[in-house]
């Protein structure tokens, strides 16, 4: 026995020795595996050495910090047991296992991190019992759960070897669950690298090009170049993946998308072809992912030009030579969709790469200007080389592409915007271009015939060939061939006029109606100054009278439509907007149905922001001053439904009542999400976003616009207007932090917002159990979202604004906000919310109380106002009475009430009722607060709580009190006492008396020391009952 331990003791020095030489360098492992090697073939059995090996190795077990000599021997050791023979191996893996689940972190740490290296190492062919295999799956992947970030990194990667086994799919699964959920980088990292390719996890790593880290979303591209074939990616993915890593915030992920996208699928599976690249995104439907993918590979030089390569190709001439004349044949071969694209991306390259070096050029002098002009005038001649050689043949080129069809509808739009690149200054070129736009612009709507026979336009019926993209294109060309002062106006209101003359004569259809409309919208939204519409061949009075108006009163909805768009922008264009124009948008937005009122809202919208609702307001030529003061600084609900013509309120009022409205019916199927409320819900915040822009608009009327954006955001009418939840959603987290106006407008809008939420109060619809739940639940979602807002800081340079402006509205400081900008300020109106109760509350009053007392315990107040402290003080012991039933509540509002009391300067002064009403007038509030009354602090509730039970008690008293039968001797030797406490002072008798008979054989002394306890605790809780008593009749 002594032999063996003195045999063990040698082998684990010799192991120890080895194993120390180890640390010193990397280079020197290939050596001592060899000297381990050996002593494991001369040790007598594998027992003997593994029990020397494993105590040899066991202190490293207990080395926390990752210093590169502990880890060099843990790269040792792995690599040891890779080269071994598999009954070691097995036994070590086992060994570790018992490790990896110890209590120690720092054990489990270095057990995970050598089976990770172990797994890493392996060889494929390498024999190990399937139970071996079973036990090491099934405890890492307990451990991929494990509280340490670190183990659940190596235990990752030592399921990373198994996760293409087809037989160990939970793995996938699991690491498919934990990826979402996982907070640490590094491990969301290995999760990513690890996932193999499979249409189960392609989505996963998709999403994972969003993640905060820069690590995991380059981690990402790396596996998606990697491991996923291009042809593996459906369309929409292989979008979805350009287009966030080219537009990617960091460089280096940019990078590694464009290493993707050059390395792997251009050069490998498109043999460097861009166009083949192009056809496998689907650049019709993606065509802004197809724009990025070319300049980006323009701007890499990944994109080889040869001097043949243009367009020219696609356009031959052929020459009959007859007796009287030569005649020349164009043959025009058809565009595909991709290389429309790639050639207008190439061109518009090449011409700002010439304007860039033509800009440096004129910059600089000398030598190195002429160089840059030579390079530009290299772009200059590859970009003639490649356009067409006349315009002629442009025209010629865009026609044939335009008659082939819809299908060749987005080459044709593409060869539109190529136009902008050509010359177009000499007349007889002009004059081409300009009956080629003449056609253009007279080309009627497309449209189909249903089973019955009508007609259905094609498009968007709003913008010249129902599309908004083929309309721009249309305008821009045109733009650039009469590029002269008012020369396009001049053009496109001649077009205007011709189209309009069956409208006005009344003998056009709705198709013809829609043709006019779409160029006058055309015209419209391209004419920024208004007076180059003006003296034209349609004067704009004439222009307004004799077709928008018109229009916008044509029993077919979508010529409305498009008509009440161009009333919209008439009215932008207008110095001052027309009573007609105000009036019939007013009347279609009342009126009309819900695709006309979508439309004229969104016109009354933009105009009341563009000249301002005051200006609107005048148009209509009303008197709003007459309207009483208090109406003013607030909204009268106004049921649209139930009028027959225009109202006489103003543009904001009415629009308010239309977010209120039901009647609308549901959004468009045509339109994303759209409703009349999302429309109004964006406009009222621009509308507050820029509230500084409107002084018109009564800042009392902020609260109440952002009360009714907050209930709509969290109403579950809302919850599939996704455009409108974005909107709300990017608005809320800037505006509170914009300025200290916002702050107060937030402090004021809380409890409207509230009241308006919850159910059963203020008049607020309640129903069943679960739907009662679901409100309150989103009533106080709702609260913590404000109060998030409340308690974020205000943007710097807001606040360095402010500081510099001493003039400004609101002076503050970022340290201590003003007591209407900060939570001070909304600790009151809470507190005066939940006070404003009575004593009897509803059920529905006892829960909104509740979860308003439990917002006002996670205010932070910071005012240095002596007065609103005190006035705070005072309000928290009112507000603890009246949820005095919870004591959890109680607690923190008796917490709260202590800070306040250490941060009072003057404990001894007592707050006047001039400066409640102050503060309170400050605030907006009307609350009648006596503030003369003692202040009684309130205990935290104890099991026998004395404030319920003095209540019962006091009423079984005034009617027939069982005390007062049982011992009448005893409430007779009670004296006289206020009515507030006369009930507690029965209670005490009653107790003495009772007393007095359990304990009549005890000692006299202890019944007199008994007796002058309960009569000093029956006098201590008479005065504070008074006190009490005495508040509450005040």
């Amino acid at each position: 026995m002594a032999d063996a331990k003195v045999e063990e003791k040698q082998l684990m020095e010799r192991i120890a020795k080895i194993l120390d030489d180890s640390r010193m360098s990397i280079g020197t492992h290939n050596r001592k595996l060899k000297e381990l090697l050996a002593v494991r073939s001369k040790s007598p059995s594998t027992a003997q050495f593994s029990s020397a090996f494993y105590k040899t190795l066991t202190p490293v077990f207990r080395v926390q910090r990752r210093t590169p000599s502990t880890e060099r021997v843990v790269r040792f050791v792995s690599a040891f047991a890779c080269v071994t023979d598999h009954e070691f191996l097995e036994g070590f893996l086992r060994f570790l296992l018992v490790g990896s689940v110890a209590a120690d972190r720092t054990t489990r740490f270095r057990a995970c991190q050598i089976v990770s290296e172990i797994m890493i190492r392996l060889p494929d062919d390498t024999e190990v019992s399937n139970e071996v295999w079973d036990e090491v799956i099934e405890c890492m992947k307990v451990r991929v759960e494990d509280k340490v970030s670190l183990i659940r990194t190596f235990a990752v990667r030592s399921l990373s070897r198994f996760v293409n086994d087809s037989d160990n799919s939970d793995i996938l699964h699991l690491f498919l669950e934990v990826l979402p959920l996982e907070q640490n980088v590094e491990v969301r990292k290995i999760i990513v690298l690890s996932l193999p390719p499979s249409n189960a996890t392609s989505q996963a790593i998709i999403d994972c090009t969003l993640d905060v880290s820069e690590s995991v979303r380059k981690a990402a591209y790396c596996v998606l170049a990697n491991k996923f074939p291009l042809q593996s990616l459906s369309i929409k993915h292989r979008a979805i993946i350009l287009q966030r890593g080219l537009a990617d915030r960091s460089e280096t992920v940019s990078k590694e998308c464009l290493k993707l996208m050059k390395d792997q699928w251009l050069a490998n599976h498109c043999c460097g072809n861009a166009v083949e690249l192009l056809k496998y995104l689907d650049v019709e439907t993606y065509e802004l992912v197809g724009e990025s993918v070319m300049e980006a590979l323009l701007k890499d030089g990944s994109v080889k030009l040869s001097d043949g390569e243009s367009i020219r190709e696609y356009i031959s001439s052929a020459s009959d030579e007859n007796e009287d004349s030569l005649h020349f044949t164009r043959s025009i071969q058809l565009m595909e969709a991709e290389v429309a694209l790639y050639w207008r991306t190439v061109c518009r390259h090449l011409q700002m790469e010439a304007q860039a070096k033509g800009s440096e050029a004129a910059a600089t002098s000398g030598t190195e200007a002429t160089v840059y002009a030579a390079e530009a005038s290299d772009k200059n001649d590859h970009l003639e080389r490649i356009l067409p050689t006349t315009v002629s043949d442009y025209v010629e080129l865009v026609k044939t592409h335009i008659d082939a069809g819809p299908n060749y509808r987005f080459a044709s739009r593409q060869l539109l915007l190529l136009g902008e690149m050509l010359d177009f200054s000499d007349t007889s070129i002009r004059k081409v271009a300009s009956e080629f736009l003449q056609d253009l612009l007279h080309r009627p709507l497309e449209y189909e015939v249903d089973e019955e026979g009508n007609k259905v336009v094609i498009g968007d019926g709003i913008n010249l060939g129902g599309d908004k993209d083929w309309a721009d294109a249309v305008s821009r060309l045109a733009r650039k061939v009469h590029a002269a002062t008012g020369e396009f106006e001049e053009v496109i209101l001649e077009v205007v006029k011709e189209l309009a003359r069956p409208c006005r004569e009344r003998t056009a259809d709705f198709m013809q109606w829609m043709h006019s409309l779409s160029v006058a919208g055309l015209l419209l939204e391209n004419a920024k100054p208004f007076h180059l519409i003006q003296g034209k061949a349609i004067e704009s009075a004439e222009f307004l009278q004799s077709l928008l108006i018109p229009g916008a009163k044509h029993v077919h909805l979508d010529v409305q439509r498009v008509a009440l768009r161009c009333l919209g922008l008439f009215g932008l264009l207008e110095n001052k907007p027309s009573k007609e124009l105000i009036k019939q948008l007013r009347l279609s937005f009342i009126k009309g149905p819900s695709t006309i009122s979508i439309m004229a809202c969104k016109a009354l919208i933009d105009l009341g922001m563009w000249h301002g609702p005051q200006e609107v307001d005048k148009a209509t030529e009303h008197d709003f001053s007459l309207q009483p003061s208090d109406d003013k600084m607030t909204f009268t609900p106004i049921k649209l439904s139930e009028t027959d013509e225009d109202l006489n309120i103003e543009l904001l009022r009415l629009l308010y009542s239309g977010i209120q409205t039901s009647y609308w019916g549901k959004c468009l199927e045509s339109d994303e999400n759209e409703s009349i409320q999302s429309v109004l819900g964006e406009g009222f915040a621009k509308v507050l976003l820029l509230s500084e822009n409107y002084p018109s608009i009564p800042a009392s009327l902020h609260p109440l616009l952002l009360a009714k954006l907050i209930n709509l955001y969290f109403s579950d009418e809302s919850k599939d207007l996704q455009r409108l939840k974005q909107c709300l959603s990017i608005f809320f987290g800037h505006y509170a932090s914009l300025s200290a106006n916002h702050k107060k407008c937030m402090s004021a809008a809380f409890v409207q917002a509230m009241r308006s939420m919850w159910p059963g109060i203020n008049g607020n619809a309640g129903g069943s159990a679960f739907v009662v739940s679901n409100k309150r639940k989103r009533a106080v979602q709702a609260s913590k979202y404000m109060l998030q807002m409340m308690q974020a800081p205000l943007y710097a340079k807001d606040t360095q604004k402010q500081n510099e402006n001493g003039g400004s509205e609101l002076p503050e400081t970022s340290e201590h906000p003003s007591l209407e900008c900060g939570e001070d300020g909304l600790l009151i109106r809470i507190a005066a919310e939940v006070l404003s109760f009575h004593t009897k509350k509803t059920p529905a009053e006892k829960s909104y109380v509740s979860s308003l007392c439990r917002i006002l315990v996670l205010l932070n107040f910071q005012s240095l106002e002596q007065g609103a402290i005190k006035l705070m003080q005072r309000l928290l012991n009112r507000v603890s009475e009246s949820v005095s039933t919870e004591k959890d509540l109680v607690k923190e509002l008796n917490r709260m009430a202590e800070r306040l009391k250490a941060v009072d300067r003057h404990p001894d002064e007592e707050l006047s009722q001039d400066e409640a009403k102050l503060i309170f007038g400050r605030l907006g509030l009307d609350l009648n607060l006596d503030v003369d009354a003692p202040v009684a602090v309130p205990h935290t509730p104890v099991p026998c709580s004395t404030r319920p039970s003095r209540s019962r008690r006091r009423v079984r008293h005034e009617e027939t009190s069982s005390d007062e039968e049982c011992s009448p001797t005893s409430v007779q030797s009670v004296p006289p006492c206020a009515p507030g406490s006369r009930s507690i002072r029965s209670q005490r008798a009653s107790k003495t008396a009772a007393m007095s008979k359990i304990t009549a054989k005890a000692i006299p002394t202890k019944i007199d020391e008994d007796d002058e306890g309960e009569e000093e605790s029956s006098m201590v809780t008479s005065e504070d009952d008074s006190d009490e008593s005495d508040q509450f009749t005040a």
